[in-house]
């Protein structure tokens, strides 16, 4: 069968792709812009996609197309699709017919963790020897690539909210049928699809109300995901995180690389791996209950911790180049801007640390976090933040308040200006859920050419 998928260059796109190609179709795609590392992944796995969107893609017709979210009405594709009357249908109906009907889903949920969060669980049962399938919204280091088919009953999926198609306008995960489910945290974002926080709740809803009574739910202890669950709920529950919580971090040093694992108040386990950051610790805490439903014992996952390492894109250090460490991360929220700051702050202590910003998401463009987006940067000596063009609201009045703030036009002034201020034991953190015109990689080299 030949299956093409528009918008393959997404992170979830290439891992179906990836996933398709392994039950032997033909996969092809297309999309727009295609950039690292689901650009390298899909090189690497040998499946051929078109750059940009053509009719002529779509000959000799495939026997599937599979359609992204990004996808509008007027994409020359979509178009071709329609009037050609070939088939199509959802990345996530696609997903659930052919890979997850007849698997134990495990699927992490929330507006924040769950791509760490997926990975330490996926790497948590394929040490324990549970050949988990897995499909997750970017690259653990530990595997290599994003999604595969594993070889027994489990699969782990990173969970989203966002819609499923422009004919499908449910949450994505409405699809996934999980039998364990963690949710993390549920905060407003996704301005593009949902009016306010209780749009968003309401999917949570959907999805909590169709769980099996004999499933888990794995949740944090937060005022708006207890809304949810107090409609109705038919699943048993745990929680994790604070001192309320069932499952709880206990004597935590390091910056989270070391700390005792609690559950019932009765300590169950010790990690000591290499990952930093209170938020990293509750995702460990989720993904070992989350575990344990599935049969890991709670000594078995934390010997697994010490040898995770952790996603692409998540808080990476993408080079040291005269002592100047440059980092990349997917922050793109308040919430995520201020932990990852806060993570790395507690690692490097007073060492200087300068944060840069590309407010790319729908939701920062239409100015939903106007208010708050100044808060979760206070944690930097320096903010410099790239404004891109047409932005609806003002940058300069958001960040104001800041003590030393930069806004740029254009990247190239933006890294002239990184270039001349940056000094041996700075921290560069560079923020984007997009590829900034590969910031990093022009901030390394050019550092390496003033060596």
């Amino acid at each position: 069968m030949h299956i093409h998928l528009l918008g393959i260059g997404g992170t979830f796109m290439a891992g179906l792709a990836l996933l398709a190609r392994q039950l032997g179709h033909t996969v092809t795609g297309s999309d727009h812009a295609i950039y690292p590392p689901m650009s390298q992944q899909l090189a690497a796995q040998q499946i051929t996609y078109f750059e940009g969107y053509d009719a002529a893609h779509l000959s000799p017709a495939p026997d599937c197309v599979i359609i992204g979210n990004a996808m509008t009405r007027g994409n020359p594709e979509v178009e071709e699709v329609l009037n050609r009357r070939l088939f199509y249908c959802s990345g996530p109906q696609w997903l659930f017919d052919h890979v997850l009907r007849d698997r134990w889903v495990l699927a992490v949920s929330g507006t924040h963790g769950k791509t760490t969060t997926t990975s330490i669980l996926t790497w948590i049962l394929h040490h324990a020897g549970l050949a988990p399938g897995y499909l997750i919204g970017g690259i653990p280091e530990n595997f290599g690539v994003s999604a595969d088919l594993g070889n027994s009953a489990f699969f782990v999926i990173e969970a989203d909210e966002y819609d499923s198609a422009f004919f499908d306008k449910r949450s994505k995960f409405l699809h996934y049928r999980p039998n364990t489910l963690i949710i993390n945290n549920i905060e407003y974002d996704h301005a593009d699809i949902f009016k306010d926080l209780a749009a968003i709740q309401q999917q949570f809803y959907y999805l909590v109300r169709a769980l099996p009574s004999q499933g888990l739910i794995v949740h944090a202890q937060q005022s708006s995901i207890e809304t949810v669950l107090q409609r109705e709920c038919w699943t048993p529950r745990e929680t994790f995180g604070d001192s309320h919580a069932q499952w709880q971090a206990d004597t935590i040093e390091d910056n989270g690389c070391r700390f005792q694992v609690k559950y019932n108040n009765k300590s169950v386990g010790d990690v000591n791996w290499s990952i930093f950051g209170q938020h990293n610790v509750n995702n460990a805490l989720a993904a070992i209950a989350a575990a344990r439903h599935a049969g890991v014992p709670v000594a078995l996952a934390c010997e697994a911790l010490a040898t995770f390492q952790n996603v692409k894109r998540r808080l990476e250090c993408r080079g040291i180049v005269q002592n100047i460490h440059v980092y990349d991360d997917f922050a793109h929220h308040p919430t995520a801007i201020a932990v990852t700051l806060a993570a790395l702050r507690a690692q490097i202590g007073q060492q200087r640390l300068i944060a840069v910003l590309e407010p790319r998401s729908n939701s920062m463009k239409q100015g939903v976090f106007r208010d708050s987006l100044a808060e979760s940067l206070q944690l930097a000596d320096q903010v410099i933040v790239y404004q891109p063009p047409q932005l609806s609201w003002s940058l300069a009045e958001s960040l104001a308040r800041l003590p030393q703030v930069y806004l740029f036009q254009n990247t190239a002034l933006l890294l002239n200006h990184l270039l001349s201020e940056v000094k041996p034991h700075d921290h560069v953190l560079i923020m984007s859920n997009g590829h900034f015109e590969q910031l990093h990689d022009r901030l390394l080299q050019g550092l390496k050419q003033q060596a």
